[in-house]
């Protein structure tokens, strides 16, 4: 069975000297390929668009190289990429919107709403046959939609704060009036009716503002998932595209043999998404089967049951359960974050998220051992400057120690000098001290 996938990630542009995120998207995109990458609400986001796929090695192929494009990007302007659900350090009112007059007039018509939109989430994109499929097939694979939001969840902090959720974004997200768990739709007709009225009210401007967890794309013949934060890892994002897309496959099969879903929770999908949001993997989660619950990694192991024979079909079963037993090893990213941020400070937390965007680990230590052959004269200017930050004490610490919250190996075949060292955040003076 072949079945193409994309995925849009979106990415927050973060100072490198403070760890502040900046509106200096368009500087990062003058210097990418026009084709891949695009703009967003607010001028701190960046978005990277994969091609089209079949295969999850093929996707993540292509994520690596989008990440390594952005990074080499931003690095010689003195600034990172992050792939969060928030960022932890910012500052509401100091990002522009990007000027173009309909992101204006959501500015204008949503104000506060809008200006709260220091955001990232990570959207998938599977391919239906026809837009009646994705219609019918969106209630059946909504119930599982909070457990691959909490696969996702990496925004616990907010403009500096702890807000005790695994998932803020998804509560910011909620606000605008066409977000959340999507109705059931008996068919293509009844849905573009329904976007169509909720246009005329003048509630939203235009279909692309209907941002439900799960949509039919407007503009190509697939069923798009909303609900997950940017992931740090691209493991991460590649275990989400592997089951949403075994969902859909799912689905359509069971909207082919019927009409559509006999049974449903529609009900209880925003307390399902609240819980997800609130927990992520380091609590208890609601089960779709049984509307009780049960600790995270149990429904995660149910969803990899259900979906193991389609898996298997793809010849997904081997990565996919991999990495959601990797997942939940490596456990909740939230209380890793807070971990981290505990033990060393916010600043520490940005480059934990930091080092996990980049597509690769980064060797930290002075001993770390590096092939120079065929480095550019960039890289070779990089590593002379990290061991020299190395020999006077410079680096900071607590990089080591964000490394090692994550217990993430070193891998070969890359090259780790091409990374930008984030020197300490300026301490701030107070009362004349």
């Amino acid at each position: 069975m072949t079945v193409p996938m994309g995925v849009e990630e979106e990415f927050h542009i973060v100072d490198v000297e403070t760890r502040m995120l900046v509106a200096r998207a368009r500087e990062v995109l003058d210097r990418l390929p026009d084709r891949g990458f695009t703009t967003e609400f607010l001028q701190s986001v960046v978005e990277s668009n994969s091609g089209v796929h079949a295969s999850l090695d093929a996707l993540q192929t292509d994520l690596v190289r989008s990440r390594r494009a952005l990074d080499d990007a931003a690095a010689p302007l003195g600034l990172a990429v992050v792939a969060a659900g928030t960022a932890p350090l910012g500052r509401m009112g100091a990002v522009d919107v990007t000027p173009q007059p309909r992101y204006q007039h959501m500015a204008d018509e949503y104000r506060v709403v809008a200006a709260e939109q220091l955001i990232c989430g990570a959207q998938f994109h599977v391919d239906v046959p026809d837009r009646d499929t994705a219609v019918r097939a969106m209630c059946v694979v909504s119930p599982w939609l909070p457990t691959l939001l909490a696969l996702s969840a990496s925004s616990p902090f907010w403009l500096g704060a702890d807000t005790g959720y695994a998932s803020w974004r998804t509560m910011l997200w909620q606000r605008w009036p066409t977000s959340g768990p999507v109705g059931c739709f008996g068919s293509a007709a009844a849905y573009d009716a329904a976007v169509t009225g909720l246009i005329r009210s003048g509630v939203i401007s235009d279909a692309g503002m209907v941002y439900y967890d799960i949509r039919p794309s407007a503009h190509r013949p697939t069923l798009e998932l909303r609900v997950c934060d940017a992931c740090p890892r691209v493991e991460t994002v590649v275990l989400l595209a592997g089951l949403f897309r075994a969902l859909v496959a799912d689905a359509r099969e069971m909207v082919r043999r019927s009409d559509g879903c006999r049974h449903s929770r529609q009900p209880w999908l925003r307390a399902m998404t609240w819980r997800a949001a609130r927990s992520g993997l380091d609590g208890r989660l609601i089960d779709p089967a049984t509307g009780q619950e049960r600790p995270a990694g149990a429904v995660v192991r149910s969803l990899l049951a259900r979906l193991r024979p389609t898996l298997e079909e793809f010849g997904d079963w081997e990565t996919v359960s991999g990495l959601a037993e990797e997942a939940l090893g490596l456990g909740d990213v939230a209380q890793r974050l807070r971990r981290v941020a505990a033990e060393d400070g916010m600043t520490a937390a940005v480059d934990f998220l930091v080092t996990r965007t980049r597509a690769h680990p980064v060797a930290t230590g002075p001993r770390a051992r590096i092939d120079r052959r065929g480095l550019s004269a960039r890289c070779r200017q990089n590593q002379a400057a990290r061991l020299a930050a190395h020999r006077s004490g410079a680096l900071p610490r607590r990089a080591t120690r964000a490394a090692a919250a994550d217990r993430q190996p070193f891998a070969g075949g890359f090259d780790p000098t091409t990374v930008t060292v984030l020197r300490p955040a300026p301490r701030r003076r107070s009362n004349g001290r």
